[in-house]
């Protein structure tokens, strides 16, 4: 498996992967949200960011992160191959002092792996950043 950058003719695959992880850890989104989230991560989202994938030995996508600045916006694993290390070698990508990550307080699994690769609580914030009633913690990732 390597890991290689995001190009535009991987979106439509990284938009399909993202909306099975979703549906498969997010019980908590409404249909309707992720309808209008598609697209937006498909035109927007993904384009905007810096995006590293993990390729399966076939050259699909395994899973994949994405960056702003210091902040992991994005991490989502094809949900058939959760548990395999592929969360844990995509942030191994992106590591570096101070790194933040956002998660749904809904999602404790996530919660658990991001605490458990080092990442601690800084706060937590009611509503997602659109304002929607999904609470967020906060987390940075702590030096080894």
């Amino acid at each position: 498996m390597k890991i290689r950058p995001r190009v535009a003719a991987d979106d439509a695959l990284l938009t399909a992967l993202w909306e099975r992880s979703v549906r498969a850890t997010h019980d908590f989104i409404a249909e309707d949200d992720i309808q209008r989230l598609y697209p937006l991560i498909r035109d927007s989202y993904l384009p905007a960011l810096h995006v590293q994938v993990l390729e399966n030995p076939d050259a699909s996508p395994a899973g994949f992160i994405a960056t702003s600045d210091n902040t992991v916006e994005m991490l989502f694993v094809e949900p058939a191959q959760r548990g395999q290390g592929i969360g844990r070698k995509l942030l191994d990508q992106v590591r570096r002092p101070g790194l933040k990550v956002d998660v749904n307080e809904q999602n404790p699994k996530a919660h658990g792996f991001y605490r458990h690769y080092g990442f601690v609580d800084c706060g937590r914030s009611a509503t997602d950043g659109e304002g929607k009633p999904f609470p967020i913690i906060h987390m940075q990732l702590q030096d080894r």
